[in-house]
C-alpha cells in the first residue's frame, strides 16, 4: 500500500494545461508526465525543428526530475511520442545527449495521430529517486 504521494511541481517546466501534474512520486518512484516542447519562459514552442522540440521536452523532463530529487541518470524508461516517424533519427541525435552511452534507459518511441498543441514530439519517463 502506498503510503504518500508526492506532487511534483515546478516553474522550470511549463504548468500542466489540464487535470494532471507534472509529476507524482511515490515510494521513492518518480513518475513524470508527457513533456511538451514549451519553453516555460515563453509559454511557446522553440523555433525550428525536431531537434530543437526534442531538446526543449528533454530539458522540461530533467528540470521537472530535479525538482522531484532524482535526475536524467535515475530515468528507467522513457516513452517518446512523435507526430511522425520520420523525425526518428534526428530526435535520437538530441535524446541522446542527454543520456550516458551504456546506460541508456529503457524506451518506447511510437508515432501518433496528433500531439496538443500539434507538437512534433512528447516524452515521458519512469525515474527512481
Amino acid at each position: 500500500m502506498i503510503k504518500i504521494r508526492k506532487i511534483i511541481s515546478t516553474e522550470k517546466a511549463p504548468l500542466a494545461i489540464g487535470p494532471y501534474s507534472q509529476g507524482t512520486s511515490a515510494e521513492g518512484m518518480v513518475f513524470i508526465s508527457g513533456q511538451l516542447p514549451i519553453d516555460p519562459a515563453t509559454g511557446e514552442f522553440p523555433d525550428g525543428s525536431i531537434k530543437e522540440q526534442t531538446r526543449q521536452s528533454l530539458m522540461n523532463l530533467k528540470n521537472i526530475l530535479e525538482e522531484a530529487g532524482s535526475g536524467m541518470d535515475k530515468i528507467l524508461k522513457t516513452t517518446v511520442l512523435l507526430s511522425d516517424m520520420e523525425n526518428f533519427t534526428q530526435m535520437n541525435e538530441v535524446y541522446k545527449e542527454f543520456f550516458k552511452e551504456g546506460s541508456y534507459p529503457a524506451r518506447s518511441a511510437v508515432q501518433v495521430a496528433r500531439l496538443t498543441k500539434d507538437a512534433l514530439v512528447e516524452v515521458e519517463a519512469i525515474a527512481f529517486k
